[in-house]
């Protein structure tokens, strides 16, 4: 089953997009802070991680960093409401695949994670 981790710490977006996702088949892990993050990323493996930039006592951007040099095949879009050009450059920079704002529609997160990271896999 395909592994995603999504990290968030706002439990109405986790509750949504963990039923979304489950719905659709995947494997999801949820966690609401940067260090469980980056412990799942290492322990789990996940094919993708969707991660929120505003996060309890870790940046976002230090854990993106901090993703991609456990395991820099690992894809991450950044699912944010920061709606700012040069934070999803900057994120992009740094090697996530995409940047979302939210509220997030969730056709476009779907059509996203399928045509971009699990095609190959169907």
């Amino acid at each position: 089953m395909k592994k995603i981790l999504l990290v968030d710490d706002e439990r109405p977006v986790q509750e949504i997009l963990r039923s979304f996702l489950t719905k659709k088949g995947f494997h999801v892990l949820v966690c609401g802070n940067g260090e469980e993050a980056l412990r799942l990323v290492a322990q789990e493996a996940p094919a993708l991680v969707l991660l929120d930039i505003r996060l309890p006592q870790t940046d976002g951007l230090e854990v993106l960093k901090k993703i991609k040099e456990i395991n820099k095949e690992v894809g991450v879009i950044v699912v944010t409401g920061l709606a700012e050009p040069a934070m999803a450059d900057r994120c992009r920079e740094l090697g996530a695949f995409d940047y979302l704002t939210k509220p997030v529609k969730l056709e476009l997160l779907e059509e996203t994670i399928l045509l971009k990271f699990f095609e190959p896999f169907k």
